[in-house]
């Protein structure tokens, strides 16, 4: 088992840190679809997962061009603030519902109404006008809530990411992934300091946590290397692939853990 997980975190977090969706958009409604572990627990470790790939990655990507703080660093300031919101959210709706399965049906719902209206987005963006805002604070505020819907879903990142950076600023889809990243790096850390200080770890085991931890690592070497070798078009054709895959995964989840 823990050998099939380091598999499916190596290849997600690979795939997402070339498209900057992080990863945990693959890997957290996967894991649910396969029920070896409970919600909040694949909600934890996805989430260190996709720390793990942000930082080698934005790491690997830090002299690049495509990087652009004054843009992605008040969204992610703005990500973290909401991360820390919709962690809260999280434990909030798992409190009230008192039913793991069910918190994961609502997830699953969320993540694919979001996924599925990216998907229509990135397919027209084309034909509709993209803004250039330049605004901090209205970059604070949109990473308020990017944090929040992907904290709250354990994603780490996710599809959101890129349709906000096309869309408010911009951004073509190979600077788009790179900031992306670095985003979701600024939320996770933030999402994962509210976890230890609340003391709000699930039960876990080590040698899975090592596994996907490790894969993340590994994913992010092997992302940042590739991402500087495929085209844009390129990029946008595996982004769109993944979004059907993941709708795909979410309708699964949703009728298997509401039964």
């Amino acid at each position: 088992m823990v050998a099939i997980v380091f598999l499916i975190c190596l290849a997600a977090s690979t795939v997402g840190g070339i498209c900057g969706i992080g990863g945990g958009v693959v890997i957290k409604p996967l894991l649910d679809a396969m029920g070896i572990m409970s919600v909040s627990t694949v909600s934890f470790l996805s989430g260190l997962t996709v720390l793990a790939m942000a930082l080698i990655s934005v790491y690997k990507n830090r002299k690049g061009s495509e990087l652009d703080p004054g843009r992605s660093v008040p969204l992610g300031i703005g990500a973290a603030a909401g991360g820390v919101a919709g962690k809260q959210l999280f434990e909030a709706v798992k409190r009230a519902v008192a039913n793991d399965s069910l918190v994961g049906a609502v997830q699953a719902v969320v993540l694919g109404l979001l996924v599925l209206g990216t998907l229509l987005y990135v397919r027209n963006k084309e034909r509709i006008a993209a803004k250039d805002l330049k605004n901090p604070a209205a970059g604070v505020g949109i990473g308020l809530a990017l944090g929040v819907f992907s904290s709250f879903l354990g994603i780490g990142g996710g599809p959101m990411n890129l349709a906000v950076l096309y869309y408010f600023f911009s951004m073509d889809t190979k600077k788009a992934a790179v900031n992306s990243i670095l985003i979701i790096l600024l939320s996770q850390t933030a999402s994962l300091l509210v976890t230890l200080i609340t003391g709000s770890v699930p039960a876990f085991d080590p040698m899975v946590l090592v596994a996907m931890v490790g894969a993340g690592a590994i994913g992010g070497f092997v992302s940042a290397r590739l991402h500087k070798r495929l085209s844009a078009h390129a990029t946008d054709v595996l982004f769109s692939g993944l979004l059907i895959v993941i709708l795909g995964i979410c309708v699964y989840n949703v009728i298997r853990l509401s039964a």
